[in-house]
């Protein structure tokens, strides 16, 4: 603000923000030495502010904060004696962050997910509207596992840079909440065309030194869900579980450090599935896979915030996991009557996973409150060190089988972000480089008569370039909010194949593609707001995904990746409302998506064969469409209701493919359409003060996989916490009544299967955390 007679700044005026309706008084603040002010922590709504100043006429502004922008630039301009003209005056008030959330983004607090305190992030997401869990540690977003999992924004090795993975290995004790995002704008990635889980670490940012200290311990597996097939060895039973954690914070100034440590111990029954396969010439083999698993991770998560002055600010930090899994386990392959045993494979893996994440950003604030530049380094190491030995014993010989993969992922991220706040919303644009370099090395070690294929080892190399542009334009009045923006991506890659292989040649592919974002918001009025948004997405194959080497985790089911393998491209369409009331809200979206080149996975078997090979290939044209419903309610001061329902249609069209591993085989596919969802309640009864009972309740429709479907399933959990006056007490049980397990039904060329799988889903837990 400055002084229109002599263009100097006017310090020490006074800032008034009141409300529309009733001019009552909320904010106040002054202008500094430079004429400007900011005020933060206003809600959205409709207000004037209100200038005064010694020698000057009172003068009142009309604003209007929205949702889409922290931070409003209401323009420039001067005060006079006679007129008085604005200079630049900014507000900034963000909404807070809760259950209910924005429509573009839902957020979850863990702390309030007592039913799953002391367990994996995995597991605390089994309650989230549209998010189902698998037992294969992977994620659904309404019916599809095409998500991009970000930590604290970013990717890493530690997620995925492709699909999701490891979400069952970090545990929930080190996360502050999760975020949702069905309909990402222009600024993030273009892949995941279900959407994007932010996984946000705790950050204390309390003056000195504060911190937390927690223990876990637990018991799975109480009892045994079904009786192992004869002549093999005992299932794990009582499996303990241990989780303690180390949070420390030390902020002075214009510096802060923060410190997250967790250690995971998790022995559990992995895998226990039953399995009937029949063959059209009239074979049938009835087999059992029971996987023993001992894992350990160890995660330290540290770095620092330092303040250069008010306008620049570095944040420096990095993480360590070590992943030790230990798999024994056991095959037994009997014929249709369970009378003859043709074959028990034992094995044992031995599997050590290092994740190394380093980070660096720099903030540069203009004078301009949330006028920003972000520039930011990232780089992931991730190796993956897996030695496999089994025992293959048959009636007439036993072979000793290994192999050895060796996999070492180097990945490094430039982002360039540029935010400008406007008097009515926001401008951003940046870029972004990525740049991707996976060697990997596979050995076998085939023992007497041995179903291992030595000459389909070797090495392979995986090579990726993407730089992408975007700009993203917000916009917002007291009607509409428009949300718009263009993400260009350029995308080279190169998969190096040992030119000994006896399938698979070198390949890859280039493509530049735009990735449109629009999202449009008409407020019917202050607490009811009706959505529609469009973008488009894609799912780029990981590197796991074209994969040449075989992997024998199930010894007549052996899966194999595919270098020809190519993106799956989709468009989505989403309608959304919602009404806020005072105890509670209701939120709906109804939405569709189409894809092109979709992602399968599809088994064949080789004339005369009883083994399955099973391959990813791009199926052709598939559709998803569905409505989402959330419904939350504070019923009384001591009690309170979440509920929530998703029901969707996946539809696949008629394809033909060919499995080119370890024969050509062709697969040919009719139209599939199944009709699928979930419904989800979770309440919160507070019995006293500082004490809550939670019970959480989940129901999953039966569902299309690839060339079949999977059964319903159903559990219930519960938990209780206690909040004492220097720290909190839980106790919680999943799957309270050992009802989950997943019965799947799949149809090949010559051959389908039955198989149910009772796999570990009971676990009790009592823990407790200490603030320091």
């Amino acid at each position: 603000m400055r002084n229109s007679r002599d263009k100097a700044a006017l310090p020490y005026v006074n800032v008034v923000l009141k409300a529309e309706k009733d001019s009552s008084f909320l904010l106040g603040t002054i202008t500094n030495e430079a004429g400007r002010f900011s005020i933060a922590e206003v809600n959205s709504g409709s207000y004037f502010l209100e200038y005064s100043y010694l020698g000057f006429q009172t003068r009142i502004q009309p604003v209007l904060v929205g949702t889409l922008s922290p931070f409003l630039d209401l323009g420039g301009g001067e005060l006079t004696e006679e007129a008085r003209q604005l200079d630049e005056v900014v507000v900034a008030g963000q909404q807070a962050d809760g259950p209910d959330g924005k429509m573009d983004k839902k957020t979850f607090s863990i702390a309030n997910n007592i039913t799953q305190s002391g367990g994996s992030v995995l597991e605390s997401m089994k309650n989230l509207p549209g998010v189902t869990v698998g037992q294969d540690g992977k994620v659904q977003l309404r019916g599809s596992d095409k998500v991009m999992v970000l930590v604290d924004g970013k990717q890493t090795a530690l997620t995925g840079f492709g699909d999701q993975t490891g979400l069952g290995n970090i545990p929930a004790s080190a996360i502050d909440r999760i975020e949702i995002i069905n309909n990402p704008s222009a600024r993030y990635d273009a892949n995941g065309n279900a959407g994007i889980i932010n996984i946000i670490y705790k950050k204390n940012k309390q003056e000195g030194f504060n911190g937390k200290i927690g223990m876990m311990a637990g018991l799975g597996a109480l009892w045994v869900k079904q009786e192992n097939l004869p002549g093999i060895r005992p299932q794990y039973q009582r499996t303990p579980k241990l989780n303690p954690s180390l949070s420390l914070n030390y902020r002075k100034k214009n510096v802060n450090l923060f410190f997250q440590g967790d250690y995971l111990y998790t022995p559990t029954l992995n895998k226990n599935e039953f399995v009937d396969r029949f063959y059209d010439r009239g074979d049938t083999v009835r087999q059992q896979t029971k996987r023993n698993r001992n894992t350990t991770v160890a995660t330290i998560k540290t770095g620092i915030d330092w303040t250069l002055d008010q306008n620049n600010a570095i944040t420096v930090s990095g993480l360590f996991s070590s992943e030790k899994i230990i798999d024994r386990g056991d095959e037994p392959f009997f014929n249709a009557g369970l009378t003859a045993r043709n074959r028990l494979w034992q094995f044992l893996e031995d599997e050590l996973k290092t994740t190394v994440t380093t980070s660096a950003a720099y903030q540069h604030k203009f004078q301009q409150p949330g006028h920003l530049l972000n520039v930011g380094l990232n780089y992931t190491f991730h190796r993956e060190d897996e030695k496999y030995f089994f025992t293959n014993i048959l009636p007439d010989f036993t072979g000793y089988d290994s192999f050895k993969l060796l996999s070492d992922e180097n990945v490094a991220d430039l982002t360039i972000d540029y935010v400008r706040p406007l008097k009515y919303g926001r401008f951003e644009g940046g870029l972004k480089l990525r740049r991707r370099y996976i060697p990997t090395n596979m050995q076998f070690f085939p023992g007497l008569n041995s179903p291992l294929d030595p000459s389909a080892g070797g090495w392979a190399t995986y090579n990726e370039t993407i730089p992408a542009l975007y700009g993203n334009y917000v916009f917002e009045n007291r009607t509409f909010e428009v949300e718009a923006g263009l993400r260009g991506e350029y995308v080279d890659l190169r998969y190096t194949v040992n030119p000994n292989h006896n399938t698979y040649k070198s390949d890859g592919y280039t493509y530049t593609q735009p990735f449109p974002t629009v999202r449009v918001v008409y407020k019917v009025s202050g607490n009811n707001k009706f959505s529609i948004s469009y973008n488009r997405r894609v799912d780029r194959p990981n590197e796991v995904d074209i994969r040449i080497f075989p992997k024998y985790d199930d010894a007549e089911i052996i899966k194999i990746g595919n270098p020809a393998l190519r993106p799956q491209f989709t468009n989505s369409l989403e309608m959304g409302y919602k009404t806020n009331w005072k105890s509670g809200y209701f939120y709906s979206a109804l939405y569709h998506k189409t894809t092109l080149g979709t992602i399968t996975r599809i088994g064949t078997i080789v004339p005369g064969s009883t083994l399955v090979y099973t391959i990813f290939q791009n199926a052709g044209r598939s559709a998803n469409a569905g409505l989402e419903l959330i419904w939350q309610q504070e019923v009384s001061p001591w009690f309170s209701f979440n509920t929530n329902a998703t029901i969707y249609k996946n539809t696949i069209n008629g394809f033909t493919v060919e499995n080119k591993y370890p024969v050509p085989t062709v697969y040919t596919a009719g139209k599939e359409t199944l009709a699928s969802g979930s419904v989800k309640f979770n309440g919160v009864l507070k019995v006293r003060k500082q004490t809550e009972i939670q019970l959480s309740a989940l129901y999953l429709a039966p569902d299309l996989i690839p060339q079949g479907k999977i059964g319903s399933r159903f559990s219930v959990d519960a938990g209780a916490k206690k909040q004492l006056r220097k720290g909190d007490l839980f106790v919680n049980a999943s799957d309270l009544f050992n009802t989950l397990r997943i019965k799947k039904e799949v149809t090949g060329n010559g051959f389908r299967y039955i198989s149910t799988d009772y796999y570990e889903t009971q676990v009790i837990r009592v823990g407790y955390s200490h603030k320091l």
